[in-house]
């Protein structure tokens, strides 16, 4: 069994389990456009009923503006980052039944809404591995260690937007929201994960830039919990994370 070497450690590893967005791809260069659509339709929906959100605008989605009012950051705590697709979709009708929308009306528009914000995403196709992934997934190929991806976004989605990155060969199983009963910080997508790749789940690391992903593992008995922050000095919400990471450089494999 090879061994993942962090920050001095060494853990026994048969398996490395990614989250997606903010860990495998840089998670504002996908989703900020979608975010900014669904933002700038959502605020027509209102203005043209006279009605406001129930919150503040940054709170609508989990989003930083700029002074300008442009999409500048994210809450990596917040929906936007956090949420399943059916959980964004019922927070945002939300706010439209409160606006005086009836419900089914309301989760129809914010589909709909959807589907313009995603057209943008699929004609940009803004995905790009972060930086040193695609030396460590090598790597890992080389030592025989099994990758999968566990993601609160669809399975399908997931899929496209690894052969965008061109690494869908990488990974042996791909376990989106609606794979699963109860996502994360639920430790199944770990679960059926490392069934898939035929691994105990004791023999499994997780990677992620949530805590929900490090709470996954916990929950799930995975070998480590690592989190992965751009800015580590940012990672104080990876309560859980047996260590932080904000570079894959930083990551060993002995044989």
């Amino acid at each position: 069994m090879a061994l993942l070497q962090v920050q001095g450690e060494k853990i026994p590893c048969r398996a490395i389990l990614f989250d997606k967005d903010g860990t495998l791809l840089e998670f504002l260069q996908l989703w900020g456009p979608w975010a900014e659509s669904m933002l700038v339709q959502m605020q027509a929906y209102m203005r043209e009923r006279d009605a406001s959100f129930t919150v503040e605008l940054e709170k609508v989605l989990g989003t930083v503006h700029d002074s300008e009012g442009h999409l500048s950051g994210y809450d990596v705590q917040g929906p936007l980052a956090i949420a399943t697709v059916d959980e964004c979709t019922g927070w945002l009708a939300g706010q439209l039944y409160a606006a005086g929308t009836p419900w089914n009306e309301a989760i129809t528009t914010i589909r709909q809404f959807s589907s313009i914000a995603m057209k943008s995403v699929r004609e940009r196709k803004s995905a790009e591995p972060m930086p040193g992934l695609l030396d460590l997934l090598q790597r890992c190929k080389e030592a025989g260690i099994q990758l999968a991806v566990v993601t609160s976004d669809s399975t399908s989605a997931a899929e496209t937007h690894l052969d965008w990155m061109g690494i869908r060969s990488f990974f042996s199983s791909i376990v989106g929201c609606d794979r699963v009963t109860r996502g994360k910080p639920d430790g199944e997508s770990f679960l059926l994960a490392c069934r898939e790749l035929a691994v105990d789940p004791h023999e499994a690391v997780v990677i992620g830039d949530s805590n929900g992903d490090m709470q996954m593992g916990r929950h799930a008995g995975a070998a480590y919990t690592l989190g992965f922050c751009l800015q580590v000095d940012q990672g104080v919400h990876l309560h859980d994370a047996d260590a932080v990471i904000r570079h894959y450089d930083e990551l060993g494999i002995v044989l």
